[in-house]
């Protein structure tokens, strides 16, 4: 398919920002200039949008296999699709867990029989997920796993950490860790604090992030391993992660728009979409995250999408599970409370949603000549207000649902293939 993008203000990735037409032939860029024009092309308006390099998600659930009711790969990359995300990085708690060459090249081959973006599989540091035994990292990163993970079963052996760490230094492989110490996490379900003590709801201290944090630091600067932080969310996190920096540990980290955007006062009604975990923070939390984002100290924002079934939220708030759905407001989210307030620019929000945790993984991304056409059209000032039943993903569990959001996902091209455009039916077409 061939694709000439007109007249859209275009971020390449690299510094650069200028009003400019884009050639796409054979999913390949092969001409960014003020006029282009090309017969037998499709053409795409985007007079006043911006043209970004695609989305990179490296904190995505897509819940296969296993868990399938609440999303599958199908659904999720659809949904990371109309998010503005050309990858997703899948983490391995499923059931079974990507823990072995053989879950690595079913996943594998489900996306590329189903999915709608490109999905990069992250394998399990222990074998179940159990915090035990180590994985065979070589045959895991030979099937083709980006990088290895404990999301959600935090590694509490320190020891066990270590020989994740030292294999994983081996084989040059990305550690993504779940900081988490559940000695002091214990039940607890929203942060710990005020909102917790009037709500009656058992709280989750931020040393239950920090301590594993400084933990799973000392260990990497020990062994050398590449360290990435998952989900920070404390003002203390960001001050460690800072420390380490200077200090010249291998150390990048992410947070969420939800982390960015939300405070624990988001919990006053109850409402179970808002649980979270690490749980939504204080303003000064949330304050201490977007300065650390600002100043380098934290290197992506990434969704952790998370979805679940609406029956999995219809209960208590104690006993609903953690996670939100986040692939589809991410851009919005992070547009209307960072960008159009004036806290960050667009190409700053290019580096955190689409260089940084590209180059994080490994991957290459950004728009010039000779590129891989993995392309976002965004409309910035469009204003829209979130309805979840209009998801694609299955999870419909958003503390998003019913505000009034600026940012709109216009296009999302993958390989030089249109895979969303905005208010028209998908349909795949191979590549």
């Amino acid at each position: 398919m061939k694709i000439v993008i007109k007249n859209g203000i275009v971020i390449d990735g690299f510094g650069g920002e200028e009003k400019a037409d884009i050639l796409i032939n054979y999913g390949i860029i092969k001409g960014i200039d003020k006029n282009i024009d090309v017969s037998d092309a499709v053409v795409i308006d985007a007079e006043g949008k911006y043209v970004l390099p695609g989305f990179v998600d490296m904190h995505t659930h897509l819940r296969q296999p296993g868990f399938e009711e609440k999303e599958t790969i199908r659904t999720g990359t659809e949904a990371a699709a109309a998010g503005g995300f050309t990858t997703v990085a899948c983490m391995p708690n499923t059931d079974p867990p990507i823990d072995s060459e053989v879950v690595v090249e079913y996943v594998k081959a489900v996306a590329q029989r189903e999915g709608v973006v490109k999905v990069l599989p992250i394998g399990a540091m222990t074998k179940g997920m159990k915090g035990e035994e180590i994985t065979e990292m070589a045959k895991l990163k030979k099937a083709g796993v980006v990088a290895l993970s404990d999301d959600g079963f935090p590694i509490m052996s320190a020891g066990v950490m270590k020989r994740v760490m030292t294999y994983g230094k081996m084989y040059d492989l990305l550690m993504i860790t779940h900081c988490e110490d559940k000695t002091l996490s214990g039940e607890g379900v929203v942060n710990s604090g005020i909102i917790a003590t009037m709500l009656g709801l058992k709280g989750i201290p931020r040393e239950a992030e920090e301590v594993m944090l400084a933990r799973n630091i000392i260990l990497a600067k020990a062994t050398g391993a590449k360290l990435h932080i998952a989900h920070v969310s404390t003002k203390g996190s960001v001050e460690l992660i800072k420390r380490a920096k200077e200090e010249g540990v291998s150390i990048t980290a992410e947070v969420t728009p939800h982390h960015l955007t939300l405070t624990d006062e988001a919990v006053y009604n109850y409402d179970t979409n808002t649980k979270v975990f690490p749980p939504l923070r204080t303003r000064e939390d949330v304050e201490a995250l977007i300065e650390g984002l600002k100043d380098g100290t934290i290197d992506a924002i990434a969704t952790d999408h998370a979805p679940h079934t609406r029956d999995d939220k219809k209960v208590p708030y104690d006993m609903a599970p953690f996670g939100i759905s986040g692939l589809e407001t991410a851009f919005s989210v992070i547009n209307t409370f960072l960008v159009q307030t004036g806290i960050i620019t667009m190409k700053a929000l290019v580096n955190y949603m689409s260089m940084n945790p590209a180059r994080i993984l490994g991957i290459s991304n950004g728009i010039r000549v000779g590129a891989t056409a993995d392309i976002v059209i965004v409309n910035p000032h469009e204003e829209y207000t979130v309805d979840k039943e209009k998801f694609k993903s299955k999870g419909k569990n958003t503390p998003y649902h019913g505000m009034k959001l600026k940012g709109v996902v216009e296009y999302t091209i993958v390989e030089g293939q249109i895979r969303y455009q905005k208010n028209k039916k998908f349909e795949k077409v191979e590549i």
